[in-house]
């Protein structure tokens, strides 16, 4: 059964899988770096509601699964954990400002996809199933 957030006005239950990479795959994320890194993004995580349900360090990239508020987008999320992270390693390893000179550590993409419990066949059966007893007519969109 799902985990489901709750907040003031909303209930939900939106789960997001990002991967992202360092800047031309330079195998960076080892060792101290890497321990830091995993400290930097539970922090970034924490402060903005955001919850880790499972997390991965690679050499060359990173992998997580969070689960998140409903008012912030994924472009927002990786805005402010790519962002922070690239910031804070630069300046506390001065071996990835020489390496990454332009001041960027990650690549400019990300993977995101989301994640449910609930498929949309599961959805669309359950609204087709609503009301049934009642005789309410079910819809769908452009249908005339």
């Amino acid at each position: 059964m799902a985990r489901y957030r709750k907040e003031s006005h909303t209930v939900s239950d939106i789960k997001y899988h990002f991967v992202w990479i360092t800047k031309y795959r330079y195998e960076v994320l080892k060792g101290s770096v890497a321990f830091r890194l995993r400290e930097l993004l539970r922090q970034g995580c924490e402060a903005n509601g955001i919850e880790i349900l499972k997390g991965g360090i690679q050499k060359d990239h990173v992998h997580m699964l969070l689960s998140c508020p409903t008012n912030i987008a994924p472009s927002e999320i990786m805005q402010r954990l790519k962002g922070r992270t690239s910031k804070l390693l630069q300046e506390e390893f001065p071996e990835l400002r020489k390496k990454y000179w332009g001041q960027h550590i990650w690549g400019r993409g990300y993977f995101c996809g989301t994640v449910g419990e609930v498929d949309q066949k599961m959805i669309e059966e359950y609204i087709a199933n609503q009301g049934k007893e009642e005789g309410n007519d079910n819809f769908k969109i452009g249908e005339e």
